[in-house]
């Protein structure tokens, strides 16, 4: 399998709740984090099947690499269960299941700090 050649990346007020909500509530698994020596997440990464995002704590001090809110969009097999087990662990849901006319069938749910994860079927090629 090919490896991914597009890594997007955020930063997180609360990068440990970030972390946590990723995983327990969307379904992403944690690879690695790495703390700087007071505890706080420099760099993390979570995959989502062969693809893979990387998360850190937004720093104290402005950075040209803080980012804003972000979209993103997931492929998932199943909308319908996916979007399900969110609701159940606590997803706030913002764009229910729809049919899309491009084909797609998704939903979008905010994380806690107000970044959009859309989940659906559509998988363009490159």
């Amino acid at each position: 399998m090919t490896p991914p050649s597009i890594y997007p990346t955020l930063r997180y007020t609360d990068a440990d709740a970030a972390v946590t909500q990723l995983t327990t509530v969307f379904g992403f698994t944690e690879k690695s984090v790495s703390r700087s020596p007071a505890g706080m997440i420099e760099h993390a990464e979570l995959t989502w099947g062969n693809g893979l995002i990387m998360l850190s704590q937004r720093s104290a001090e402005p950075s040209p690499f803080d980012t804003g809110r972000s979209v993103l969009y997931l492929v998932v097999a199943d909308p319908d269960a996916h979007h399900d087990r969110a609701v159940a662990a606590g997803a706030q849901v913002i764009m229910p299941l729809t049919d899309q006319p491009y084909g797609s069938r998704e939903y979008a749910a905010t994380d806690l700090e107000g970044n959009v994860w859309c989940f659906g079927t559509y998988q363009p090629t490159v």
